[in-house]
């Protein structure tokens, strides 16, 4: 027999935001579901979060567990691969993936987050996972007692170089700006550890080592002279892209690449919601994104009830 490849409702991502949707979609007795290439999306990343209500501390692999846990009570069916297209024709949705397989449905919620964005110097690519990372969260305790350099001044850069400064012998920081663009009590944090080296108005032009990373070459954005710093880690921390590429047929986006949302999570096209980083919400935070995971699934629920009119969308239609 077949896989079954058609639904009421497919979600795209399996973050807080995903999960979330597919907690309320089931809750519902939606025929759901979700498409993913990972679990837990962004949330992986932080080492401690304080903020989520319920938990005084807890990491995010852990949170992330709580999360699956809950979702597997549902019995949602899950395929683990990369969404490549989607396209609507008609009232139907079709996702297309990277393993050549094809689904559809009346509702789509976009709950597929953001990735990090490259340096693109060289040697970037060659040293990744050899060296070169973009999770300080997974991968500090593996530089312990070495020297490294973090990529990038803003709050991410920032709460990276923290939890290096900790571990490691020498952290730089090096940002391409000419100030640290993080919140004030995390440059103050940084500012006052003696194992900390901040280097603003820098870049990094070439990434070096034989089976790892040894060196790294930065220089002034305005033509100062090269220097060679002597690291073992280098953690990119310059900013998040939105996952919205396969949706460009489909979906109009801002200029930094995310989908405008209106407060129910509507999109502007009609069964098309989105949730989470992916949106041009503000505040990207885990507690949001599961809000707007949960509206999104009832908002999917509600339309494909009452199946309203085009009409019924006003001007973000597209």
């Amino acid at each position: 027999m077949p896989d079954k490849t058609d639904y009421d409702l497919i979600i795209l991502g399996a973050g807080p935001a995903g999960m979330t949707a597919g907690v309320y979609a089931a809750r519902k007795q939606m025929d759901v579901l979700i498409i993913s290439e990972d679990v837990g999306g962004q949330a992986m990343w932080s080492a401690g979060i304080e903020n989520y209500l319920g938990f005084i501390f807890i990491s995010g692999p852990e949170l992330v567990r709580k999360f699956e846990e809950h979702v597997s009570t549902f019995s949602i069916p899950q395929q683990f691969t990369k969404t490549t297209r989607l396209t609507r024709q008609g009232e139907t949705f079709r996702v297309d993936t990277a393993d050549g397989r094809a689904f559809t449905a009346r509702a789509v919620v976009v709950a597929t987050g953001k990735s990090p964005k490259l340096l693109g110097a060289p040697g970037e690519k060659e040293f990744t996972g050899r060296g070169v990372t973009y999770c300080a969260t997974c991968d500090a305790p593996l530089f312990s007692g070495q020297n490294v350099a973090v990529v990038g001044g803003g709050n991410s850069g920032l709460d990276a170089a923290v939890q290096l400064m900790k571990i490691c012998l020498k952290v730089y920081v090096i940002e391409r700006g000419p100030e640290l663009r993080a919140d004030a009590i995390m440059i103050e944090q940084v500012k006052a550890a003696d194992n900390v080296e901040i280097l603003t108005g820098t870049e990094v032009s070439k990434i070096t080592g034989d089976a790892f990373v040894s060196a790294i070459t930065v220089g002034g954005v305005d033509g100062g002279e090269p220097r060679q710093l002597e690291v073992q880690g280098v953690f990119v921390e310059v900013g998040l892209t939105p996952n919205t590429d396969f949706a460009k047929e489909v979906l109009r986006l801002n200029p930094l690449g995310e989908i405008p949302v209106d407060c129910a999570a509507r999109t502007g096209v009609p069964g098309l919601y989105a949730a989470g980083d992916v949106t041009d919400v503000p505040e990207k935070q885990i507690i949001i994104a599961a809000g707007d995971g949960a509206k999104a699934a009832l908002g999917a629920y509600s339309y494909l009830v009452r199946r309203p009119s085009v009409d019924d969308w006003g001007p973000r239609a597209k």
